[in-house]
């Protein structure tokens, strides 16, 4: 199973080289829509904890 988890994150790490390199562009944009995500289910989490204290 240890072998099988490193054979995928050697194929993983190799498919985001490949994509950065060949699609800079592509890549880039799917890094900003995944910090925005979590930008977004930050402020989420804040404004229901602030609800809750009210």
């Amino acid at each position: 199973m240890a072998q099988a988890r490193k054979v995928a994150t050697y194929v993983m790490v190799i498919f985001v080289l490949y994509t950065i390199i060949n699609q800079p562009a592509r890549a880039a944009d799917l890094v900003q829509v995944g910090f925005v995500g979590i930008s977004n289910a930050a402020k989420s989490i804040g404004q229901f904890m602030h609800d809750l204290v009210n």
